[in-house]
């Protein structure tokens, strides 16, 4: 395994990167493993990981819940905590009913953006899947009524004239009283206990760095973002890079099963007698 190129596949928003780097680029001991960058949407890698094409990835929570036949969880680099959920955003107020009878513009069916809107509104949304970073333009113009988004979304939508008419995530924590889940990374099981708690070990000394040395990624993660202003990279950062991302821990675990038996109970996601970590 040690001789073998492993993919490693994540999203270009600042948090991944800013995790990445120091494993990219051998600034870390990475213990004898050759790792080789994908750098993609997630609802790309989401959909990627139907085909089970890559050794390890980034995921939607919601994705993974449909695919832990062929994947399990790592307990660092999770993208996991409070007040940093997803946002329904439009440009004028709307209630419950316009929200649920309008198409409302999600980034992807596997996202746990879209997994949220559905349990929120207690019914199938009727949705339109594109890129998250069309989103915002998008009902901006009129195209949709509203939409859903994500990453920096959180912060420059008000550039859009856009009004924040939900926050999912604070729905779900007050709800559960726990963090919000929005995304993990993943190993295939076939790759084994041994070689997963290794890269786990990897991705958390990587995270480790990116924290001690939190300025030696800038140009890196300026290169693959869609936002590059500072403040809003240093927010992003902030925001979806933290503890949990170290070690998704107990609580971390408690979150991710209750959202994953929320959406089976509803039969959004399939059932799996298979443990969610394999280390």
């Amino acid at each position: 395994m040690k001789n073998k190129k492993i993919s490693l596949a994540y999203s270009p928003c600042p948090n991944d990167t800013f995790i990445f780097y120091p494993l990219i680029r051998n600034l870390i001991n990475t213990g004898g493993y050759k790792f080789y960058e994908v750098l993609k949407d997630v609802e790309t890698l989401n959909k990627e990981a139907f085909k089970n094409i890559h050794n390890i990835t980034k995921l939607s929570f919601a994705a993974l819940g449909h695919l832990q036949d062929n994947y399990a969880l790592l307990k660092s680099g999770a993208a996991l905590g409070r007040g940093c959920g997803p946002l329904i955003v439009a440009r004028e107020d709307l209630n419950m009913n316009n929200i649920k009878k309008n198409k409302i513009a999600v980034p992807g069916v596997f996202t746990t953006a879209n997994l949220l809107l559905s349990l929120f509104l207690n019914q199938s949304p009727n949705v339109a899947p594109i890129s998250f970073e069309q989103i915002m333009p998008a009902v901006s113009s009129g195209k949709f009524n509203c939409g859903v988004i994500i990453h920096e979304g959180r912060f420059t939508y008000k550039q859009y004239g856009l009004k924040a008419l939900v926050d999912l995530g604070s729905w779900w924590e007050n709800k559960t009283n726990l963090p919000i889940p929005l995304g993990g990374i993943a190993v295939q099981r076939e790759l084994g206990k041994k070689h997963a708690k290794e890269f786990e070990n990897i991705i958390k000394k990587s995270v480790e760095y990116g924290f001690a040395n939190n300025r030696k990624a800038v140009n890196y993660i300026k290169k693959h973002a869609r936002e590059i202003d500072d403040q809003v990279i240093k927010s992003h950062i902030d925001l979806y890079v933290n503890d949990f991302t170290l070690d998704i821990g107990e609580q971390g675990e408690t979150a991710i099963n209750a959202l994953f038996e929320t959406a089976r109970s509803k039969g959004i996601i399939p059932k799996s007698d298979l443990p969610l970590f394999i280390t």
